[in-house]
């Protein structure tokens, strides 16, 4: 029978915009309208599960675009090419955030140290 638009966004967990939008992007199919409703199947379910896990895991619209084009394909290795620029483009945020840390860890250290003069954690944000 299938479920209408907002049943599929509920058991997905998502907002009907998100369907349209992720629609008008073509990560998932419109079903024709028949007896003037459009039906959903578990296949999108399964489909907008698939674009918030591959989201959660940071990969672009663009990218879980190509994803699915892939998972029909089974092309393994351009699969793994887009993990692996995944993978780099963590591992450079996880040394930011690292190095972010550090230096708010410095400054925090130096602001309890001293109760004269300027908080250093203020004055390093002003300039």
């Amino acid at each position: 029978m299938g479920m209408t638009i907002s049943a599929l966004a509920r058991t997905a967990g998502v907002t009907v915009e998100t369907v349209r939008y992720y629609q008008r992007r073509g990560l998932l199919g419109t079903p024709d309208r028949g007896e003037g409703i459009r039906r959903y199947e578990a296949e999108d379910v399964r489909r907008l599960g698939f674009i918030r896990s591959a989201q959660g895991a940071g990969f672009t619209l663009e990218q879980i675009g190509e994803l699915l084009q892939l998972d029909a394909g089974q092309d393994r290795a351009r699969a793994r090419a887009l993990a692996a620029e995944r993978i780099a483009a963590l591992d450079l945020k996880i040394a930011q955030l690292q190095a972010a840390r550090g230096a708010l860890e410095r400054l925090a250290r130096q602001c309890h140290a001293s109760e004269e003069g300027p908080c250093p954690i203020i004055a390093a944000f002003e300039g």
